[in-house]
């Protein structure tokens, strides 16, 4: 069936209009960001289709080419089904900001919702100020983290141009496991003395697993 055999008043933008959008089921709303089926199905059977087969959850923390080997979904839907989960993440993340960090606690749970479910290591330097208020946050690095590929240049040029003298920092194991690799303790040791060189100091890496963490400073 296509959309313009429904009847006008039971299309999910027409209701949306008439009736606000509480009044719409998840898959109604899904068809309305995803705006058109593929042949043989309309966008309200494709929302219900996906939100039966996968769960919206799911969905969201597919990746980009995972979602496209999905039936009817190729580049554009990948694209705005991600951009719908980035969203979502940041609206939750931005409901409790942290402003200070004072312990490994605060980071984890600054980084935890964002990263959890997130399927490669992100590495990042977050800056603080002499009272440890963040100044900024840096993606240093997305894959699989190695020695080799951060260099102290790149991660203390941008606390530098902060003028910033500490820094945290952060990195997710997608397995769930925050136990630190020998990799990671090794680069940690590497960027701490070289911070320790230019007047930067590490102090503290934390590593985020699925519902836990662990601290290079707290153990």
């Amino acid at each position: 069936m296509r959309i313009k055999d429904i009847s006008k008043e039971n299309r999910p933008r027409e209701r949306f209009l008439k009736q606000g959008p509480e009044a719409l089921s998840e898959a109604e709303l899904f068809a309305i960001l995803l705006r058109t089926g593929s042949k043989g199905e309309n966008v309200i059977e494709m929302s219900n289709r996906l939100i039966n087969e996968y769960g919206l959850d799911k969905l969201f923390e597919c990746s980009l080419k995972e979602l496209q080997e999905i039936k009817g979904i190729g580049p554009s839907k990948a694209m705005q089904i991600l951009a719908i989960a980035e969203i979502t993440k940041r609206c939750n993340f931005s409901k409790k900001p942290i402003k200070k960090i004072t312990r490994a606690n605060d980071v984890f749970d600054l980084f935890h919702e964002r990263l959890k479910d997130e399927k490669q290591e992100h590495f990042y330097v977050l800056m603080l100020n002499n009272m440890n208020y963040i100044v900024e946050e840096k993606l240093i690095s997305k894959g699989i983290l190695d020695k080799t590929l951060i260099h102290p240049r790149e991660l203390f040029r941008h606390a530098i141009k902060n003028s910033v003298s500490k820094i945290i920092l952060v990195h997710n194991h997608p397995d769930g496991d925050p136990t630190p690799s020998t990799n990671d303790l090794e680069i940690t040791e590497e960027l701490a003395k070289a911070g320790n060189i230019i007047g930067i100091k590490i102090i503290d890496h934390v590593i985020i697993g699925k519902g836990e963490k662990w601290s290079w400073k707290e153990g």
